[in-house]
């Protein structure tokens, strides 16, 4: 399923919230930030019944959110069917699954109208529908990409990246289709189309990889979404927040963060409370 990028896309690069993608389960509120969007320009015909089998549609991947992270669905029949998926990141809860997916159709209503086709790329999750028929490319095209505007001018950081990236590519090799792993500072995920083979899921994100480097070179940041999988990459030049940095490899979640921002987070208000207590007592003296 994709798109032809010969006239049928008006694209929409929208600013994206990278630390979204470094910790690993997020707010719902996080997740539903957009990232981009597609859509044809091609239109439905009036009164052809699409806009009622597109809501059909919709509807039918919404039930499913609250269960799964990916699933595929049609609606209608014939030259009036129209098929569409939608997947989660990989290491959301099926809460917030739930909560990003229940999103998406209102905001494809919005931005794509009557288009016979779309994809709209959030966060923590992506909608992809079109009419059947419409042209079909290749897993690998870019859909869009982001590259930080800080580049690092220190030595060793190429390499530190190309590590990640090597790790990442290994790691999605395993079969999970998401794989999440850090490297002195450097923190990349990667994903798959959930129907995606395991062999053509780690030659898409070789392709992502590759891309990456030379459309991001010492960019600090980057994001690279194909047709049918996409990356991440993050670097904190002082070391990733709340993260001992020593340079080894950690994979998975990045729980242990979370849980440890939290409680620093924690840590501060109960001195400030205390503090404010003193200063009150204090005062009233």
């Amino acid at each position: 399923m994709g798109f032809s990028n010969i006239g049928f896309f008006s694209v929409s690069l929208v600013a994206s919230i990278l630390i979204s993608f470094l910790f690993g389960s997020t707010p719902a509120a996080d997740v539903s930030s957009l990232v981009y969007k597609g859509c044809a320009k091609q239109t439905f015909t009036s009164n052809s019944g699409s806009q009622e089998t597109l809501t059909a549609l919709f509807n039918s991947l919404v039930a499913q959110a609250s269960g799964a992270r990916f699933f595929k669905s049609s609606s209608g029949g014939g030259q009036t069917a129209i098929t569409g998926l939608f997947q989660c990141r990989g290491d959301l809860s099926n809460a917030d699954c739930n909560s990003c997916v229940r999103r998406v159709p209102e905001m494809a209503s919005n931005l794509c109208g009557q288009s016979v086709a779309g994809r709209v790329q959030l966060t923590g999750c992506y909608l992809v529908y079109q009419t059947s028929g419409f042209p079909q490319i290749s897993g690998t095209e870019m859909l869009y990409k982001m590259c930080s505007s800080s580049e690092s001018k220190g030595a060793g950081f190429e390499e530190k990246r190309d590590i990640v990236f090597n790790q990442l590519q290994t790691g999605i090799s395993g079969g999970s289709g998401f794989y999440a792993t850090t490297y002195s500072s450097v923190y990349a995920i990667a994903q798959c189309e959930g129907d995606l083979g395991v062999s053509d899921c780690g030659s898409c994100i070789k392709v992502a990889v590759q891309r990456a480097q030379v459309e991001c070179g010492t960019a600090i940041a980057g994001q690279i979404y194909l047709s049918r999988c996409y990356m991440s990459y993050s670097y904190y030049p002082n070391g990733l927040p709340g993260h001992s940095s020593s340079g080894q490899q950690t994979t998975g979640k990045t729980v242990a963060i979370v849980v440890g921002g939290a409680a620093a987070l924690g840590f501060v208000v109960i001195c400030l409370l205390f503090v404010r207590s003193v200063l009150k007592k204090r005062d009233d003296y």
